[in-house]
């Protein structure tokens, strides 16, 4: 473990962890939106999901493998971790020892007014294409690790501002802009934009198959090609996306399970989990400080 590594753990007290050796740290920058999250995993890492922020982050220890843009991929020290918003990805240890990693939850809305202040561009679309998932920038990494300990240790305004600086104009350079969409995506975007639209409801197959003109199983393949996950994960995907922001703003697990689709609290807190490996409840506290009272436990 390396020592900026190890003055990150010791200076964040509120870490989450497990009994098979996994451990978490999360912290949310108020002023910027932006999220911190320094963990350690060995073996299975987390399910399929995704974000609705870029993510930035490096590998600071071991062997970190993943899926990502139906490709598999090996970050170790010194390879810089580039995700777009809405990219589906996993993540794994394949050797002993499991991996660590620091990786920054940039805000769109934050990152797009940062670009174009610095005159470097924007945001391509709403979810902009990184040329390479992984890059091997040595730049860069120095870079991330600057900014990611900026936040994650509180180091002020004119530090963390600086570091962002630095870091925003050289991930300017790793923007893409996004493939096209042709007439063939067509039907596929408006089964997208449906399930966005119905989030909350009990979406059937042969109703998105029917606002699509498709039959349900060309549409579950046709779907499955375009964005990688099968109509239910990523509806799935979808509303723990949604269920992250509105926790971060301090809405209770029960009203968000509701909010955004769960039957109910128990329902989302199983997908929660298994995708980043906290509990809704954990989450919100860290983003907010506030603190839920015990199943069963009645507030004075």
């Amino acid at each position: 473990m390396t020592t900026t590594a190890v003055k990150a753990k010791e200076a964040d007290g509120a870490t989450h962890a497990a009994s098979d050796g996994h451990w978490l740290q999360l912290r949310r920058d108020a002023r910027t939106g932006i999220e911190t999250v320094r963990a350690h995993f060995d073996g299975h890492a987390y399910d399929p999901h995704g974000h609705d922020e870029l993510l930035i982050g490096v590998t600071l220890q071991g062997v970190q493998r993943f899926r990502c843009h139906r490709s598999l991929h090996t970050s170790t020290p010194g390879r810089a971790i580039l995700i777009e918003p809405g990219a589906i990805h996993d993540g794994h240890a394949p050797e002993a020892g499991g991996f660590t990693y620091a990786m920054l939850y940039l805000p769109q809305a934050w990152t797009a007014q940062l670009l174009a202040r610095h005159e470097l561009g924007g945001l391509s679309a709403l979810q902009p294409a990184f040329r390479h998932t992984l890059a091997d920038d040595s730049r860069l990494c120095a870079a991330i690790r600057q900014a990611f300990l900026a936040l994650h240790l509180d180091e002020g305004r004119l530090a963390c501002d600086q570091q962002l600086d630095a870091l925003i104009g050289l991930l300017a350079g790793q923007l893409g802009e996004s493939p096209p969409r042709g007439d063939a995506a067509r039907p596929m975007v408006r089964a997208r934009d449906f399930l966005h639209d119905g989030m909350a409801g009990d979406i059937g197959l042969d109703e998105l198959a029917a606002y699509t003109g498709m039959d349900r199983f060309r549409l579950t393949r046709q779907f499955k090609q375009a964005f990688g996950q099968s109509p239910h994960a990523y509806l799935v995907s979808l509303r723990l996306r949604a269920a992250r922001a509105l926790l971060a703003e301090g809405k209770r697990p029960s009203e968000v399970a509701t909010a955004v689709g769960f039957s109910d609290q128990s329902h989302l807190g199983r997908w929660f989990q298994r995708a980043y490996r906290l509990t809704p409840a954990d989450y919100r506290r860290r983003c907010t400080n506030v603190l839920d009272p015990e199943p069963g436990t009645r507030r004075r």
